[in-house]
């Protein structure tokens, strides 16, 4: 038997060496003519072609996406219809401008230093100046997310704390030793309510996009050790925006899909826990399946709302796993400046073992003034926020914690059936946290946005699908806040079903337009406006009001 086992394999070398030798006779007969200076030259540009073909087909954005960003260039070349496409996009960045600009009458910017400085009560006069331009009444509960809480007692707990912290600096432990060891009670203390073994560490960051950006640069720097060229993040469509930023920022592909897509350039696995447009919970348990199953790092984001699942079971609304209790988890991201109720400028990132993070970490051996580390993107970070969130964490304590979850996953569920039974508009999927998105098949969602907007709402705007959601935080809770939205989702939702088809005006016909947009460069342009209206120093003349039954046509 092992006889003919081998008589077999001869045939196919011999099958094999037939062929190739015809090959080589086919070469040899084609070259016959050519001088050796031709073969040669013809082997070189044959090699570079080959290198120019897989330098154009193989780069980070797919060839589809960069001829259809050419060919909307080329359009935009065309005389008159480049003209006309500038000639809207400039009327949309003024209009931008004087919209987001516009002063109160006898206002001015400052342009230079004062000549002489001034005295503590001028500075305060101004203050108080510039805080009467702020419109939007977020105390009363009528924004969606923005401000989580913003309780008067723990207010002044913050400002007392940073004030005792104002100075200090976490890049230099030896110096302020109690802001370093804040710092690591915040990590140790997120770690436990996450459910982290001993081996579990982190790092305090800026936010939740630095959080991201610290986890995927860690999960990059992994992939290139592997010898990954090319890294990719594997993640839902919903993800946030700050994984695209990261793959911008770090030379990373982002692939909105998940089991097909897994291949030798993955990086990480991403889930969100919930995620930002809908409030859904991504199933974290049968992605780490995936991670365990091809030895692939996965992060869970929840920075939105981490210290609200973290405590919804002790609340009374058990969740599936999400954290490091689920093997195969490896990082997650949770912003303490949201339902943590610190200040602003703190999250947390988080790691199962303490390799993962040491790729997180930055060091330069060699700078000449001295070995220079850095355990996230800030060299100096603000001590005094870092002492804010410690001082938060400590007084809310456990059942202030659980208490507030108790109340905002209340408060959402009330909205979220009540919107159910208003005709005319629908629940994305069925949140279980804080956050209810809407949407209609019926009328154009924007219109309800604009509606809700000249009564008092600041909601959220969403596109691909078009939606708008609220964000509840501790302020929801307050008594009849929740009660007075759904009526007003009610009576608008009517009114707009007397004649579905109306056309939306205002910023919703803005922001829908805007998702209608095949060519997203020019999106991008007017996104980069915006950016720059917000630096601005030039003093527009506020523009009349104008009122109807859409919205009163005001950026919200």
């Amino acid at each position: 038997m092992t006889k003919g086992r081998h008589s077999a394999l001869d045939v196919y070398r011999e099958m094999l060496l037939l062929y190739v030798d015809q090959g080589r006779r086919q070469v040899n007969g084609l070259c016959a003519d050519l001088e050796p200076w031709q073969v040669i030259g013809l082997t070189v540009l044959t090699t570079l072609g080959g290198v120019w073909a897989k330098g154009f087909l193989f780069q980070q954005e797919s060839l589809k996406s960069r001829m259809k960003k050419q060919c909307f260039r080329l359009i935009r070349k065309i005389p008159y219809v480049g003209t006309a496409i500038q000639s809207q996009l400039n009327k949309a960045l003024d209009d931008m401008s004087v919209s987001l600009c516009t002063l109160k009458e006898g206002m001015s910017y400052t342009l230079q230093l004062p000549s002489t400085g001034l005295s503590q009560v001028q500075v305060l006069d101004m203050i108080k100046e510039y805080q009467t331009l702020n419109e939007v009444q977020w105390e009363k509960g009528w924004v969606s997310g923005a401000v989580y809480w913003g309780d008067e007692t723990l207010t002044k707990l913050l400002v007392k704390v940073y004030g005792d912290f104002a100075w200090s600096n976490p890049l230099h432990p030896d110096i302020f030793p109690g802001v370093r060891k804040m710092e690591a009670e915040v990590v140790r203390m997120t770690c436990t309510l996450f459910h982290g073994g001993p081996e579990s560490c982190g790092t305090v960051t800026s936010g939740g996009t630095e959080s991201i950006l610290m986890a995927c640069k860690a999960y990059r720097d992994m992939a290139y050790e592997r010898g990954i060229k090319h890294p990719e993040i594997l993640a839902p469509k919903s993800v946030h925006a700050a994984f695209d930023k990261a793959a911008h920022y770090f030379g990373m592909t982002l692939v909105h899909a998940m089991r097909r897509a897994i291949n030798r350039n993955t990086a990480m696995l991403v889930c969100s826990a919930p995620q930002f447009p809908h409030g859904i919970i991504d199933p974290v348990e049968e992605v780490a399946k995936l991670a365990v199953r091809y030895s692939l790092p996965l992060h869970v984001d929840a920075c939105l709302g981490g210290f609200l699942i973290g405590f919804m079971a002790k609340a009374g609304y058990p969740l599936a796993p999400f954290d490091f209790r689920v093997k195969g988890v490896t990082s997650m991201s949770a912003d303490t400046h949201k339902y943590g109720y610190a200040p602003k400028g703190s999250s947390v990132i988080l790691y199962s073992d303490k390799k993962y993070r040491h790729h997180q970490y930055f060091v330069a051996p060699n700078w000449q003034g001295g070995i220079y580390a850095s355990p996230s993107m800030a060299g100096s970070r603000p001590g005094g926020i870092i002492a804010a969130c410690w001082a938060t964490m400590m007084h809310m304590g456990e059942d202030g914690y659980v208490d507030a979850t108790r109340k905002i996953v209340c408060t959402a569920r009330l909205i979220k059936t009540e919107v159910c039974k208003i005709k005319g508009v629908f629940v994305f999927g069925d949140p279980e946290v804080s956050v209810v998105a809407m949407g209609s098949d019926d009328f154009d969602i924007f219109r309800l946005s604009n509606a809700l907007t000249t009564k008092g709402w600041n909601l959220n705007t969403l596109q691909f699908p078009s939606s708008i959601h609220i964000c509840c935080t501790v302020l929801h809770t307050q008594p009849g806040v929740a009660n007075r939205f759904v009526s007003d989702v009610k009576e608008q939702v009517a009114i707009i079903m007397k004649n579905p088809k109306e056309k939306t005006t205002g910023m919703g016909a803005i922001y829908g337009m805007a998702q209608s947009i095949p060519d997203r460069s020019m999106v991008s342009e007017i996104s980069c406006g915006f950016l720059d209206c917000l630096y601005s120093t030039e003093v527009h003349k506020p523009l009349a009001a104008v009122a109807h039954m859409n919205g009163n046509g005001k950026a919200h």
